[in-house]
């Protein structure tokens, strides 16, 4: 295409007309038409209207994103220079990359790769990308405001604070204490914080009190109501250690005589390992036959094979269990059994399979898998308990009690199972039970008042609780016990005097007064009710949506009627019953400290532990089901190539959306 000339014949040098026609029409000023959305431009010497136009034209927007869609698809790329670059703020950008840095746990030497300098270099050509030294600088920085911010919002939202703790030893073989934080705010949700994530040099009861002892005074936090721990025995050490300091501190409750809570997850543990004891050698077999068939890909092909012979309509595979938690040996049992028609099959087809379980304990026979199909169910119970008392987002000490004493009739129930084997496991777990929930000295009245102070439960579900599970004598004394300590509690909440007093003096001090000058209060104190809050709460009627009630929400609605309950319910429905949320930080501990990064110093690693717990907001899983996200992408693959892409691409703008 020859370039376009003016009506003298000369070559237009401006590359503007490639987007404009000179209109010819004599006698008139001259126009030139718009290429891309028809506009008449008059124009003189220059061309700069014209320019402008083009700066503005919507025509021409249109086209250049019609063409950068299609770029894509073809695998290049085409920018347009009319499009003006939006202004960046290179701070909160900085901060914004400090921020990802600790939230999606990179590496440091990220900042410095090639590839993300490239990309900061086109949505941000102004940025001076950062080194890994200011990295780590800026993520101090990070760490020392979030915990500023943090410290202040717990000031004006925690009344008492609950705390769990547990220790973890590294890949660096460093050992390190995390302190979490649970209480719930002045608009009543549950909130959960890890307070540090620090180095200890030992183990030792009292070592760890001091830490937590040194932790609580750096936050300020004075007000302990309790403290989760697991059931190490040194833990009883540091716990008399630290209810002294607090008591000290002038800060416990009732004398500091239930501030030590013992984890549920690991007593249930206890509890389903000892039921295990005598019939281990049955869940030995079973274990056996699962890692031979996990221990190469050639054997879990030779399985997979006999679970299609054999029919088998369960999809899933078998899985080892993990030696500290019960739980997963629940898991491994149950997909076991599902298959064991596979094992069966190829116990007669593979020798090697035989050879190599002879010698441990052996091949499973007809009666393990019978007796893994009796204790199925049984085990169960426990498996969704310790998942519903393991949560650390939601309430859980209004159900421990719930949860304990309704395991404690089970096991009752099959002590006189016909099934020898059952009954033999049923009494090895009454006596771990028995240990830690059959004597009621030793049960913590915090976690029974907090199934009082349910609306659907109260003390008449309380009273009919106990006599389900103890004898009368024992019965009547924890009943007793239970009534006489929720009392002592109220009053301790309401200042230390009975309610019924405080209302009498009060009328008496209004009466004949300036806002009773004609003493008519005392024929309204006659004739009034003098029931304290505590008797116009438990004498309500039992609210009937007990299962599916948000109990935090029913407390702020009705923290106006009953003031003084609504602190103890505050408090007191913040216990963690468990200590997942301190044991869930080791977790990402186990990922900031990886191979590839196990020169991190102990001051980083907190930083980085905590600055990412505070970062974290409440929200929604993009996917929940991580088997389905498995079956999509193995959807994917049995796809050609082309319709992998645009499906991938869909899937991820979906995402980004």
């Amino acid at each position: 295409m020859l370039p376009p000339r003016d009506s003298e014949g000369r070559k237009n040098r401006s590359d503007v007309w490639n987007h404009f026609i000179e209109e010819p029409k004599p006698n008139i000023d001259k126009r030139a038409k718009c290429n891309h959305c028809g506009t008449l431009i008059r124009f003189e010497n220059g061309t700069s209207a014209m320019r402008n136009h083009l700066r503005r034209c919507k025509g021409i927007s249109n086209k250049m994103l019609s063409k950068k869609q299609k770029s894509y698809s073809s695998g290049t790329m085409v920018s347009s220079p009319s499009l003006a670059r939006p202004k960046i703020d290179q701070q909160a950008l900085r901060i914004a990359i400090v921020k990802m840095f600790v939230a999606m746990k990179l590496l440091f030497r990220c900042i410095e790769h090639e590839a993300f300098r490239e990309f900061l270099s086109i949505i941000a050509p102004s940025l001076n990308v950062m080194s890994r030294t200011t990295l780590a600088r800026d993520i101090y920085k990070l760490w020392d405001s979030e915990r500023e911010m943090l410290k202040e919002f717990i000031s004006q939202n925690c009344q008492r604070v609950c705390l769990t703790t547990d220790t973890w030893t590294s890949s660096q073989n460093l050992s390190y204490m995390c302190l979490t934080a649970h209480f719930i705010d002045n608009n009543w949700k549950l909130q959960k914080k890890v307070l540090n994530f620090c180095q200890v040099t030992s183990h030792t009861g009292k070592t760890m009190a001091k830490k937590v002892e040194h932790c609580l005074s750096k936050w300020g936090l004075n007000r302990v109501l309790t403290l989760t721990v697991d059931k190490a025995s040194s833990n009883d050490v540091g716990i008399q250690y630290l209810k002294k300091r607090l008591m000290s501190w002038n800060s416990l409750v009732m004398k500091g005589d239930y501030i030590h809570m013992r984890c549920c997850a690991h007593i249930l543990n206890l509890i389903v390992k000892e039921g295990f004891k005598d019939n281990i050698d049955a869940i030995l077999r079973i274990w056996g036959a699962v890692k031979y068939v996990q221990s190469s890909p050639s054997r879990l092909y030779k399985f997979k094979t006999c679970v299609e012979k054999q029919n088998i309509e369960y999809k899933g595979l078998v899985c080892l269990d993990v030696e500290t938690r019960w739980n997963s040996t629940y898991l491994m049992l149950e997909a076991a059994l599902k298959l064991h028609k596979a094992f069966e099959e190829l116990e007669m087809q593979d020798k090697k399979y035989i050879e190599e379980l002879e010698k441990v304990k052996g091949v499973p026979s007809y009666a393990d898998w019978e007796f893994v199909r009796a204790i199925l169910p049984f085990l169960k119970l426990f498996y969704d308990a310790t998942l519903r008392m393991s949560g650390s987002v939601y309430v859980t000490s209004n159900i421990y009690m719930f949860e304990v004493f309704g395991i404690g009739k089970k096991i009752s129930q099959m002590c006189n199972s016909r099934d020898i084997n059952v009954c033999i496991m049923a009494e090895n777990m009454k006596k771990k039970y028995d240990k830690y929930w059959g004597n009621v000295d030793r049960l913590n009245m915090f976690l029974l008042i907090a199934l009082v102070l349910h609306p659907g439960y109260k003390l008449q579900f309380m009273h009919w609780l106990i006599n389900q599970n103890f004898d009368g004598e024992v019965a009547s004394s924890l009943k007793e016990k239970v009534e006489s300590s929720l009392k002592l509690l109220f009053q301790e909440y309401n200042g230390g005097r009975d309610e019924i007093e405080v209302n009498s003096q009060e009328a008496r001090f209004n009466e004949g007064g300036s806002d009773d000058p004609y003493g008519y209060n005392h024929f309204f104190q006659r004739t009034s009710s003098n029931k304290s809050e505590l008797s116009k709460y438990l004498e309500e009627a039992l609210e009937e949506s007990y299962v599916d009630l948000d109990i935090l929400n029913w407390w702020k609605l009705n923290s106006g009627r009953f003031p003084i309950l609504s602190k103890m319910a505050r408090d007191l429905l913040a216990i963690p019953v468990s200590t997942v949320a301190s044991e869930s930080a080791f977790s990402t501990g186990g990922r900031v400290l990886d191979p590839y990064r196990s020169s991190l110093t102990p001051r980083m690693v907190e930083a980085l532990i905590c600055t990412q717990d505070w970062l974290k907001r409440t929200q929604l899983p993009l996917f929940s089901n991580e088997n389905g996200d498995f079956e999509e992408l193995e959807k994917f693959e049995q796809s050609n190539k082309l319709d992998l892409f645009y499906t991938a691409l869909l899937y991820y703008i979906i995402i980004i959306i």
